[in-house]
């Protein structure tokens, strides 16, 4: 496995909305999204990424913790996603699916207009 196999600002753009994604599976802890993370071909995440990005979005309601004694070491602090941190998942993925499709579009040699005009301009 290659630990970077794409530009690190390309991860960064779409990070948040990753860590969201595997919340929406059920809590879990630090160390198992940044093994998602990698699983899924996104590359290696260090914890000096993840766990400020985790600290982001439990400010702004997004996710919730909890921690759980450990079987056999340190406990673990679990992370769970709200409604809100639902909420900005469902809205946001929709809306990079609608953004990498146009940049694939633009992007490849034959490319020609989009046919749909971007109607929300708003940043999240």
């Amino acid at each position: 496995m290659v630990d970077q196999p794409y530009p690190t600002d390309w991860l960064r753009a779409v990070l948040d909305l990753a860590v969201l994604r595997i919340l929406d599976d059920g809590p879990t802890y630090g160390y198992a999204i940044a093994a998602r993370l990698a699983d899924e071909g996104l590359g290696i995440v260090k914890g000096g990424t993840l766990y400020p990005l985790l600290g982001r979005a439990e400010s702004a309601g997004e996710v919730v913790t909890h921690w759980e004694a450990g079987e056999s070491g340190p406990g673990r602090k679990y992370y769970t996603l709200t409604g809100s941190g639902r909420g900005r998942l469902v809205a946001a993925s929709g809306r990079w699916s609608e953004f990498a499709r146009r940049t694939s579009r633009f992007l490849s040699p034959t490319s020609t207009p989009c046919d749909t005009p971007v109607t929300d301009r708003s940043t999240r």
